[in-house]
């Protein structure tokens, strides 16, 4: 008899997603190449060598503004981000206070107050429809909602290939069945923090089940045991998002009442319709975070230091008959006391944060656990990687893949006609768009994706090292990272917290 090996399945072909109004110029690069050729032009149908001295050197200057890259962003685009946040700075649009300063409501009572983008959520309260409660965070600008559960899943680098392979096709599957024409659910994320932890859950629960009659040696051995081990440890939390559009819903919502109260009950059944898919991924729900949970997520990334407190909370909750604070944080304390943006950095109560996002994927064939550099433990800091899709209908999709292949096609006739060489980067580019459209018409699913990483530090000092640790890793992972230059508390709201934010809407040609 001989035993046969199946090699795990290997990925690539990641896309990027192409936003250029002409080739890879945007609207504004565009409008600055076509200003240039203009101002080139004046001189020669004006027959002046003094206008041309000054029209040259100013039609050269838009297009290095068209053309130009500083670290990773076209020119233009970052003295957008430049003049955005030098407003902010003299407008103090970048410092957030909140804690005894933060606004009370007519019955004098304090809301939830979180600063930047987060400032218009709110955490709305749901049914679970078997008598529990369920935390939505609700945002009115884009009339969406939002439901948090953590999940938990039994890893794949000590799986045998054949399972490996088997969970990898089912959460495949699992996107695939959210691309539905005019689908209620606009976004899903994956959020995972990987943060020391200080062994508040071991003590509690050592303590509880420790014997009074244990020998005084063996109980002083486990708690210096516990003092040196404990702290040294670190712990993972995974949670899935899932993000209704009350817009694409109207119907639905409708149906089950209207309002709030319709959108969050829609949402809670188009989850528990997601259970079973996401079983067979191995996947397991082990909560649905209720509102108190939601705040204490929001609050531990905002201010690490508060981990401990909460994680005590939590362990002293489980004891029989306990009667004091419940599990989590009420959501009016869930935002930072203070915090400021500044250009590659944000501050937030006593900690520090940089964000990068992933700006190219490897282009070789890489197997399923890639990404498990990124969440190595760390002990002078936490890391947070959201991973965020937009599930795309199938009609939008094949728009969409139709408008890159025509206008890839149009810029290989522009090449042929210029007598410039395809390279290989633009022809292995063209051989993914094509697999991707025969995958689509085949039936595959087609989804937007962006990833965000998040290092967060309590010591200052710590920073610069734990971001070339997070850069050394993305490199063993074959990524390229940029950091989030000029909108770092963006950043942080998308990559830190599980609240389905960070893709922003595609742009296309008009």
């Amino acid at each position: 008899m001989s035993l046969t090996h199946t090699p795990p399945d290997t990925y690539h072909g990641w896309q990027a997603e192409k936003s250029g109004f002409i080739g890879n110029l945007s609207g504004v690069g565009f409008s600055l190449v076509a200003a240039s050729s203009v101002i080139a032009m004046i001189p020669i149908y004006l027959h002046s060598w003094s206008g041309a001295l000054v029209a040259l050197p100013l039609a050269g200057l838009l297009l290095l503004l068209a053309y130009g890259r500083v670290m990773g962003l076209a020119a233009e685009e970052w003295i957008f981000l430049a003049v955005r946040h030098q407003i902010a700075v003299a407008t103090r649009r970048n410092l957030f206070y909140s804690g005894v300063f933060a606004p009370a409501d007519k019955d004098g009572n304090q809301p939830m107050d979180l600063p930047g983008t987060l400032a218009r959520l709110r955490i709305l309260t749901a049914s679970d429809g078997q008598g529990g409660k369920v935390g939505i965070a609700h945002n009115p600008i884009d009339s969406t909602y939002t439901l948090v559960a953590r999940i938990t899943f039994p890893g794949l680098a000590l799986v045998d290939t054949d399972r490996q392979n088997a969970r990898v096709r089912q959460w495949a599957t699992f996107l695939r069945s959210q691309c539905k024409e005019d689908g209620a659910i606009v976004r899903l994320q994956v959020h995972q923090r990987s943060l020391p932890d200080d062994g508040e859950a071991l003590r509690s629960w050592t303590a509880r089940h420790t014997s009074p009659d244990a020998p005084p040696v063996a109980v002083q051995a486990l708690g210096e045991l516990m003092a040196s081990a404990g702290p040294a440890a670190t712990i993972r939390e995974t949670y899935l998002s899932v993000t209704l559009s009350s817009a694409r819903a109207r119907l639905a919502v409708r149906g089950a009442g209207g309002g709030q109260i319709g959108a969050a009950a829609v949402l809670v059944r188009e989850f528990n319709a997601m259970t079973g898919t996401l079983s067979s991924a191995g996947l397991q729900v082990v909560e649905v975070l209720d509102p108190r949970r939601v705040a204490a997520v929001i609050r531990t990334a905002f201010d690490p230091d508060s981990q401990q407190m909460l994680s005590a909370r939590t362990s002293a909750a489980g004891t029989e008959g306990w009667t004091g604070t419940a599990p989590g944080l009420d959501p009016a304390l869930a935002g930072p006391a203070a915090a400021e943006t500044t250009w590659g950095l944000y501050q937030h109560d006593g900690a520090w944060t940089v964000t990068y996002q992933v700006r190219g994927f490897p282009q070789s064939e890489v197997f399923a656990t890639f990404l498990q550099p990124l969440l190595r433990p760390r002990s002078n800091a936490r890391r947070s990687m959201s991973l965020v899709y937009e599930p795309v209908g199938p009609s939008k999709a094949r728009r969409e893949l139709s408008r890159e292949r025509s206008k890839r096609q149009a810029a290989g006739i522009l090449r042929q006609k210029t007598g410039r060489a395809e390279s290989e980067d633009e022809r292995r580019e063209d051989a993914v768009a094509r697999d991707q459209d025969i995958a689509r018409a085949s039936g595959q699913g087609v989804v937007r994706m962006v990833a965000l990483i998040a290092v967060t530090v309590t010591t200052l000092e710590e920073l610069e090292t734990a971001c070339a640790e997070l850069q050394a890793d993305a490199s063993d992972a074959g990524l390229e990272l940029r950091r989030c230059w000029g909108a770092m508390d963006e950043a942080f709201a998308a990559a830190a917290l599980p609240l389905g934010m960070g893709l922003p809407p595609r742009r296309t040609a008009l």
